[in-house]
């Protein structure tokens, strides 16, 4: 039998004041369910495994010599966890009082869903579009482009971040972000863990698409609340974060969309849906560098 009915993994990248907040949190939720916290630090530089081996001993840190990424940390943790379900947690999340019962009840009473994800917070209070559609092409034409811009309350936007719902209720969902997916048991066995190949970004979308193939259902559940501030490891390395992103999302089409075209229309497509990407990152990596050049001609 398990020591624990849950495993919380948080891998952890130079966000010591983060990590130090949502290990807080954690501690203050321990009586809400039998459960362990797994910290994976990615060679940070900044002290945070010395903050949590110091100031938080009752949960495990396993030390990195190299930064293995999300998907390399949490599959690391979900191999030593302890734990029956697992949960991943970003470290610049914070847990609300109730959270973390509420939803593993909610598994408890739900066999037949894999993954769920509870509502999330921006740091304001405001919603936070956590669950969302499956990508598809249309959609990320417009999602932070200059085509949304230009056009923000686009159909196409709103399907895929399901603006046209209140997040009130709970229910099924394609996808829930890896910021906070709580993972049951019998979805590891039989689905397995995070792609490996998917360094970071897109191995939520994955593992959820996996768990609906796999019979199992992916459910989003608001009256669960987690804040989470977004990006406080990745905007470190911005730059290499949109290469990152526009990778993964390019072996996340090649594994799952490429698979329902006609055999005969992959070659072209995969060219075509490899020179938007490109074109998409290469968009993005030079608006960086004209804002990186204003500030210092401003200076």
């Amino acid at each position: 039998m398990p020591d624990f009915d849950l495993s919380i993994t948080i891998c952890s990248w130079n966000t010591l004041s983060d990590l130090r907040a949502c290990l807080q949190s954690l501690r203050e939720a321990k009586d809400e369910a039998n459960f362990e916290v797994v910290v994976v630090d990615n060679a940070s530089k900044d002290g945070s495994p010395d903050m949590v081996e110091k100031e938080f001993p009752e949960f495990r840190l396993l030390r990195q010599s190299v930064n293995l990424g999300f998907t390399g940390g949490h599959n690391l943790a979900l191999a030593e966890r302890l734990g029956h379900h697992a949960a991943l947690l970003n470290s610049d999340t914070v847990v609300h009082p109730g959270a973390i019962r509420r939803i593993t009840e909610y598994m408890e009473a739900h066999p037949e869903v894999g993954i769920v994800g509870p509502m999330l917070h921006n740091p304001d209070g405001t919603l936070q579009f956590s669950c969302r559609r499956f990508p598809n092409p249309v959609a990320a034409a417009f999602r932070n482009t200059i085509l949304g811009r230009l056009f923000p309350n686009n159909r196409f936007t709103r399907e895929y971040l399901m603006q046209d719902w209140t997040h009130d209720q709970p229910r099924e969902v394609d996808w829930v972000s890896g910021a906070a997916l709580f993972l049951r048991k019998e979805v590891i066995d039989q689905v397995g863990v995070l792609d490996n190949t998917l360094f970071m970004y897109c191995e939520d979308v994955d593992i959820c698409k996996r768990t609906w193939k796999a019979g199992f259902k992916v459910m989003y559940v608001p009256d669960a609340v987690i804040t989470h501030a977004i990006g406080r490891s990745s905007d470190q390395v911005a730059n290499k974060m949109i290469v990152r992103f526009h990778r993964s999302m390019f072996r996340y089409y090649r594994k799952h969309d490429l698979r329902e075209l006609p055999f005969v229309a992959r070659p072209f497509m995969v060219a075509f849906a490899a020179t938007a990407l490109t074109l998409r990152a290469s968009a993005f990596l030079a608006k960086n560098y004209l804002d990186a050049l204003k500030r210092k001609v401003s200076r």
